[in-house]
């Protein structure tokens, strides 16, 4: 790969098989899954991943990477990468509503495996797939670069800040929820608030978290614990936009006492809370997820409620499937920039995200609300599902990523 200097970028070509705009997990995943192809490809973005330091304080923004998307790393060479950093295995999953008995607890070992998914900060996994991703010659780094303009026709030009001006048969919006290619292409989106915002930052406990990814259903939304590596938690408190404004507002001793109590001090007693943050919460669903010469992965196609903890991997699973169908329409002497190529991928994994994507509002709305009736039934079928093996591990497996129909990288043998 050409080096990321100022004064080689003069000397890239300007003519692309594929641009990546957007180098978060999903570009630069789809940006290692490409490499080594006879695709010419170059990755964009107005900034350049930071790499993550050992005393270095944990970012606010982590993922629960499953199965599934360990499996697409592992692939693509850059998991070590990853565990060389700072990553947190969780044994359990531990899932429990405020308003009733109703519990379940999922097991590693239920299904033979050391772990259900692993907790990674964004920086981490992004960081192991840049390091990934300069060993190869085919991919051309152009970051940091602003892009000025972009125009979605036969020729797809992007033209950047400093003047350059670059043409592609393929341009892919990885460049998240605001995404600027989506908005070229003129494709149309549709958005709907949950009306609630995601707070988020490190606590300390005075319990250790037993490598267990912890979530009680209140009514005004989920508070999920999650483990990182020196036994702290990352918390995300989905909570209404004026309740998270006001947990926002409280001090540290405040915010603490109210985190203890609507987590039933699970975990002990909050010993300290770092910076807090919150960000909207909002489901989006392009009406299509590709045009002629042009595709959307990601953030930039699809958001969902972060309950699950699935986005960053509905998204890797994006990257993973679009590399496997360009791939394989290119041995086969194949337009692989076309419409008909490019449907392929929007039909297999438009379903797919529209499952998830209803599943979590539906567990949204069916867990933030208080009415007697659908208190007793959450509470009855999550006992219910605890009680029953086959079904408890069939909803294992689509935790860890498992189900469906997965692209040849996130495949997990015997499973």
């Amino acid at each position: 790969m050409h080096d990321i200097s100022g004064d080689s970028m003069k000397q890239e070509k300007t003519e692309y098989d594929i641009v990546i705009i957007g180098a978060g997990i999903v570009g630069l995943t789809l940006a290692n899954a490409l490499a080594d192809s006879r695709f010419s490809v170059a990755v964009i973005d107005a900034q350049e991943p930071g790499d993550i330091k050992p005393d270095q304080d944990y970012e606010l923004r982590v993922s629960a990477i499953s199965r599934a998307s360990q499996q697409v790393f592992i692939n693509l060479h850059a998991w070590d990468g990853m565990k060389q950093r700072r990553i947190s295995p969780f044994e359990h999953m531990h899932v429990w509503d405020a308003t009733g008995s109703g519990q379940i607890h999922f097991d590693a070992a239920d299904l033979g495996v050391d772990a259900l998914g692993h907790i990674i900060e964004n920086k981490v996994v992004q960081a192991a797939l840049l390091q990934q991703l300069k060993h190869h010659k085919n991919v051309h780094w152009l970051c940091p670069a602003n892009v000025n303009a972009i125009e979605c026709d036969q020729h797809n030009v992007i033209t950047l800040e400093d003047g350059r001006i670059l043409k592609a048969r393929l341009l892919v919006g990885a460049d998240g929820a605001n995404s600027r290619v989506r908005e070229a292409a003129g494709i149309e989106l549709e958005k709907a608030p949950y009306k609630q915002k995601g707070v988020v930052c490190v606590v300390e406990s005075t319990k250790h978290h037993q490598y267990t990814a912890w979530q009680r259903f209140l009514p005004t939304g989920p508070l999920a614990f999650l483990p990182l590596p020196d036994g702290r938690c990352s918390i995300v408190w989905s909570a209404s936009d004026e309740e998270a404004d006001r947990l926002l507002a409280l001090d540290e001793n405040a915010f603490s006492h109210e985190l203890e109590q609507a987590f039933e001090y699970t975990l002990g007693a909050v010993k300290s809370v770092g910076p807090r943050a919150a960000f909207p919460l909002i489901r989006r669903h392009a009406e299509h997820y590709v045009k002629p010469g042009v595709v959307l992965i990601g953030d930039a196609a699809h958001t969902i409620h972060p309950l699950a903890g699935q986005g960053a991997n509905l998204g890797v699973l994006d990257a993973a499937s679009l590399a496997e169908i360009i791939i394989e329409a290119e041995k086969q002497r194949k337009d692989f920039a076309s419409y008909t190529t490019l449907r392929k991928f929007e039909r297999w994994r438009r379903g797919e995200n529209t499952l998830m994507m209803y599943s979590m509002s539906g567990f949204k709305n069916l867990f933030s609300n208080e009415a007697q009736g659908l208190s007793l039934v959450r509470n009855f079928g999550l006992n219910l599902v605890n009680s029953i093996g086959p079904l408890k591990h069939k909803f294992m497996r689509h935790a860890m990523g498992l189900e469906g129909d997965l692209p040849k990288l996130a495949r997990v043998i015997g499973f």
